[in-house]
């Protein structure tokens, strides 16, 4: 039986105060409506449909997913209206499932039970209990009681003071049969206080019809909850991320404060891993056994193998190449580890010392104020203070090699290609545009040279 999905995204967002459109802000690192998508992604829908209306080019171009179809809503005359533009889509038969797209934490299993109430011949409409429903549409059932038959929707602001009594409120989304849905919407009117077309009105013509209305309760408010201004996004961020940190807390990850915690895509941790506070972890990041991660850490697409060490404020950006650190090594404070930077076990690297498409060695050291850029470093290597590798000529990058227990001083130049052999020295302050012979000391700077007799400029 065919699936179609159908989700609205073609509102302004007005309350955001932005000009971005309000399906595009962001949670947890992608946008409200991306989360809708993935969501969509463990459906197995044979159509999926997505109406835009509000910076419709953006959001279009911002989404991916397998089989977008695009239908535009010009202008937005309501919720009702905005499904009408998908009816064109459709698969015939089967069932429509209408999703929100800035209500982006509603979870695959809930869907799933949305449609299963439907069951190809039901109208199931997704309601969750709220302790304050302001603003939601409240359902309205025959008698009192909690279990009564659904009779119908009133929109908050359409509902008289007792209807706004109603704690169960309507999330927006629904699960209907296809060839029902579309002669509904066909019949839908707009004589109400907003002249807007309801979706919810649909409920009503299903009740008339002798078509069963059933609801499908939602697991908590959370999943459910939608974004139409900053402060509500903001809310929805901390109990996403909450949730999140929960979920590794249970599996035994420590966190010195669960609350100043920030993922923004996916960390599998080991065993008797640390994670201090205001830590935020972005893309892929895996963390091996016994790893700490001091506070203040921005860790993107990077891979952290057991028992290293990243001291507090240091920042790994793997972006596309990612960024690997070894076994046992000792990360920061205040390091930054660009793409491709792959350290070896109990590599060190200090305070101010920035790593990029660099190999690094076991036990290879650059504890201070240091930048490796498209270099090979071998075992033991240790790199002084103050030195840097100068891999750009202006319009190509060029690569440095220094071999095994070389040990370069501090404020020195390596200008590339050139290699520095192995267990040569390099002394302080020079500035090395050849390679260099194995075991030897190399020096390249002027001679120091004093000048009796020199005075100082004053001013005049």
């Amino acid at each position: 039986m065919a699936l179609n999905v159908v989700i609205m995204a073609a509102g302004k967002g007005t309350r955001m105060k932005s000009s971005l459109p309000k399906v595009l802000h962001k949670l947890a690192g992608q946008s409200l409506l991306q989360h809708v998508l993935n969501t969509c992604g463990g459906l197995g829908a044979q159509r999926l449909i997505v109406i835009t209306g509000h910076g419709a080019e953006a959001v279009e171009a911002a989404v991916t997913g397998p089989d977008l179809h695009f239908v535009r809503q010009m202008p937005q005359l309501g919720t009702g209206h905005a499904v009408q533009q998908a009816v064109p889509e459709l698969l015939e038969g089967g069932t429509a499932l209408i999703l929100n797209g800035d209500v982006p934490l509603i979870r695959t299993a809930t869907a799933e039970k949305l449609v299963q109430a439907c069951a190809g011949k039901n109208l199931a409409l997704l309601t969750v209990e709220l302790a304050d429903a302001t603003g939601y549409g409240r359902i309205l059932r025959s008698g009192d009681a909690r279990g009564g038959h659904v009779l119908g929707i009133v929109e908050h602001k359409d509902a008289t003071e007792r209807q706004r009594e109603i704690r169960e409120g309507y999330t927006g989304m629904m699960a209907a049969p296809t060839a029902l849905l579309k002669r509904w919407l066909a019949a839908l009117k707009n004589d109400n206080a907003q002249e807007e077309y309801y979706l919810t009105d649909i409920v009503a013509m299903a009740v008339a019809e002798g078509v069963p209305v059933v609801a499908s309760h939602a697991s908590n408010e959370t999943e459910v909850l939608g974004v139409n201004s900053p402060l509500q996004l903001a809310d929805l961020e901390r109990r996403f991320q909450r949730q999140q940190a929960e979920t590794l807390l249970e599996s035994g990850v420590r966190m010195a404060d669960p609350a100043r915690f920030d993922l923004r895509g996916t960390l599998s941790c080991g065993s008797d891993v640390e994670i201090d506070v205001g830590c935020v972890f972005e893309g892929q990041v895996s963390l091996g056994n016994e790893v700490r991660i001091g506070a203040h850490c921005v860790i993107r697409n990077a891979q952290i193998a057991d028992g290293a060490v990243i001291h507090p404020f240091t920042h790994i950006d793997g972006e596309a190449l990612g960024v690997k650190v070894g076994a046992g090594a000792l990360i920061g404070p205040f390091a930054r580890l660009r793409p491709g930077a792959d350290l070896g076990p109990e590599v060190h690297i200090g305070n101010f010392v920035e790593v990029k498409n660099t190999t690094m060695a076991r036990g290879a050291k650059a504890n201070h104020l240091a930048y490796l850029g498209d270099a090979t470093v071998g075992e033991r290597v240790n790199y002084g203070a103050g030195s840097i590798t100068a891999n750009y000529d202006g319009a190509n990058k060029h690569r440095t090699v220094i071999e095994a227990d070389v040990h370069v001083g501090s404020n020195c130049v390596l200008i590339a290609p050139v290699t520095i052999g192995e267990g040569g020295t390099i002394g302080g302050g020079s500035t090395i545009s050849k390679s260099t012979p194995a075991g030897e000391l190399t020096v390249a700077r002027g001679k120091q040279v004093s000048i009796s007799g020199w005075k100082r400029p004053k001013k005049k």
